[in-house]
């Protein structure tokens, strides 16, 4: 069973960027321990991170399917701040209907107003904010759990 791991803009610079509010671990080091806990659950992570609104939307197009050769069965998705502004990455993911869990590394509800809205959140099947990296675990857990419960995995 395959999942999708996609990151949006800014966080190919955590353990750079604000480390104060984001943390000090780098991007790759979320990557690899989420790796790790998926082959532990008996699943697939591909990980793709953009700057760039189209390329995630283009990725996310990309996991559709067996005619895509990917079959992807669920997409973890910290968009970064095109969670609060991009109506095509939400027509993307309603588009290719595989379910998906949308998470942050930082409670957004915490955070400026502009941040506590969501293009994503009313149609994902969970949302994770708040716990730093360990968000990231969870919304795989979370995830996978959402499937086997569908009869989707392991």
């Amino acid at each position: 069973m395959r999942l999708l791991l996609l990151n949006g803009p800014n966080l190919n610079l955590l353990g750079l960027r604000e480390p104060g509010l984001y943390g000090a671990s780098t991007l790759a080091a979320i990557e690899a321990d989420l790796q790790e806990r998926a082959a532990d659950l008996g699943v697939e992570l591909a990980c793709f991170q953009s700057n760039h609104e189209g390329a995630l939307v283009d990725r996310i197009q990309a996991a559709r399917g067996a005619e895509s050769g990917e079959n992807v069965a669920g997409i973890l998705i910290n968009a970064g701040a095109f969670t609060h502004t991009s109506v095509a990455i939400r027509d993307a993911l309603l588009g290719v209907a595989i379910p998906y869990v949308e998470l942050h590394l930082s409670n957004v509800h915490a955070r400026e107003a502009f941040r506590h809205h969501s293009y994503l959140a009313d149609r994902a099947i969970g949302v994770v904010s708040g716990f730093g990296s360990a968000s990231y675990r969870l919304a795989l857990e979370g995830l996978v759990g959402h499937l086997q419960a569908r009869g989707g995995v392991g």
